[in-house]
C-alpha cells in the first residue's frame, strides 16, 4: 500500500485525542448494530424500525456526529426519523453511509508514524511529522 505524507487537509481539521478515543470506542458499537439491521432487513426488509431502536441508534450516531462535524462528509448523513419511523433497508443505507464516512474521515487522520514506528491518530495535540497510509 503507498504511503502518504500527512496533510493539514483545513476542510477535515484533525481530531483531538478525546475525539480520537470516542471514535475507537463507538466505531465498532455501530458496526454492530449495522449487521445487526442488516440481518433484520433480510428477515424483512419493510419493516419498520421500532422507536426504540431508532432513539438508540441516534445517540450514537449523535456522538459520532461531533467528531465529523467539521468534516466535508458530515453533510452526506442522517440521523434516523423517529417521526416516520424509516423501514429496516431504510436504516441499513443510512448506517452505510456513515460507516463510510467515518472510514473516510479515519483514512485522513490516522497512519503510520515514522517516527513513532506504528499506526496511530495524527491528532491536534500530537499532528506528527511521519507518513500516514
Amino acid at each position: 500500500m503507498p504511503r502518504r505524507t500527512q496533510t493539514n487537509d483545513a476542510s477535515s481539521p484533525s481530531p483531538t485525542e478525546e475525539q480520537a478515543a470516542t471514535y475507537d470506542r463507538l466505531v465498532p458499537m455501530l458496526e454492530a448494530a449495522h449487521r445487526e439491521m442488516t440481518e433484520l432487513s433480510k428477515k424483512k426488509q419493510d419493516g419498520v424500525v421500532n422507536t426504540l431502536k431508532i432513539k438508540m441508534l441516534n445517540r450514537l450516531l449523535g456522538e459520532l456526529s461531533k467528531i465529523i462535524v467539521k468534516d466535508p462528509s458530515h453533510a452526506f448523513v442522517d440521523m434516523l426519523d423517529e417521526e416516520t419511523l424509516p423501514q429496516n433497508s431504510d436504516a441499513v443505507l443510512i448506517l452505510s453511509q456513515w460507516q463510510a464516512a467515518l472510514k473516510q474521515y479515519k483514512d485522513r487522520h490516522y497512519g503510520f508514524d515514522s517516527a513513532g514506528g506504528g499506526h496511530r491518530w495524527f491528532t491536534v495535540e500530537h499532528p506528527g511529522e511521519g507518513y500516514r497510509s
